[in-house]
Order: C-alpha cells, then structure tokens, then sequence
C-alpha cells in the first residue's frame, strides 16, 4: 500500500487548513497543522507585520518533514498544512516521504484578502504581497495539483481523494 503525504500548500487565507481538514474527515489520516510548528520568533515576527525569510523558514520546515518521516516510518499517512511557497521548501517537505504529494490551493487574489482581513490570525493581510512575491507555482516534475480555493471544501477534498484514488478507512 502506498502511504501517501499530502501537503495543502498555497499564502495564507487560502483555505489550507479548511481542505485538509475536509479530506482528514474521509480519510481519517493524520494531520498537522503547519502553523502550529513555527517557532514563536516566526510567530512573533510575523505578528508584527515582517515576512520570513529563508533562514527563519528551515527549522519550521525541518520539523514539519521530521514530523512527516515519523508517520511514514510507521506506515501512516498524513496530511500537512504548510505554505510551501518556493520549491526549495517543498524539496524540504519531501524528505518527509517519497511519495509526497503537493495541493496547491491557488485563486483569486481578493477573495483570499478577505479571507485573512476576516480571521483572527498572526499573519497580518499586509503580509500577502510578500507571500505572493515568494510563490513559486508547482513545476511540471513536482507530484501535485491545483485546486481553486473558491470551491467548497468537500468538493476540494472529493477531487483530491478522485485524483489519488484514495478511499476513506
């Protein structure tokens, strides 16, 4: 069997953490919520309005990978939440498991501005700019698809589970 490791990518407010959550309840895999692994001087940086840079990025994106490569020693699946905005980061998250698997929830620049103005969030909607700066689409060698957030969650988690032919435990 093949123990998958999906990564919901994309700038914040868009919807990654809805997705995967959406596909966690068909599945029933494990899930990380990447936020939760930033080191509290990202948060705190972020907080006050300044973007990451790469330096600040490594450890987060290690410990997501460290996180991911427990579960796949195990034989578990999993599903993680993680901006993965350069492929450098997604080259990061890989070493978490070989068959890691990129969705890219990418869409309309205004409505994910009101998503993060209407949230109660560290990352500042001031921050977006930077975070759409940084993104570097998924190449055509990179294991993903695109999904436009707009959708409804439980759409997005059908076309991923169709996609991978997954079916629920």
């Amino acid at each position: 069997m093949t123990v998958w490791h999906l990564v919901f990518m994309g700038v914040s407010g868009s919807g990654k953490s809805t997705a995967a959550r959406a596909v966690e309840e068909r599945l029933g895999w494990a899930f990380a919520e990447g936020d939760d692994f930033h080191p509290p001087a990202n948060v705190a940086k972020m907080s006050a309005g300044r973007p990451l840079n790469d330096e600040d990025r490594l450890p987060w994106l290690e410990s997501l990978a460290a996180w991911t490569r427990e579960h796949d020693a195990a034989g578990r699946p999993t599903l993680v939440t993680c901006s993965a905005l350069r492929r450098s980061y997604r080259d990061i998250l890989r070493r978490g498991g070989e068959q890691t698997f990129f969705v890219h929830l990418h869409g309309d620049k205004g409505m994910v501005l009101e998503r993060m103005s209407a949230r109660d969030h560290f990352m500042p909607p001031t921050l977006l700019e930077s975070q759409l700066a940084t993104l570097e689409p998924l190449a055509a060698d990179e294991a993903g698809m695109v999904i436009d957030p707009a959708l409804r969650p439980d759409l997005i988690a059908g076309q991923v589970v169709a996609r991978l032919h997954l079916a629920a435990t």
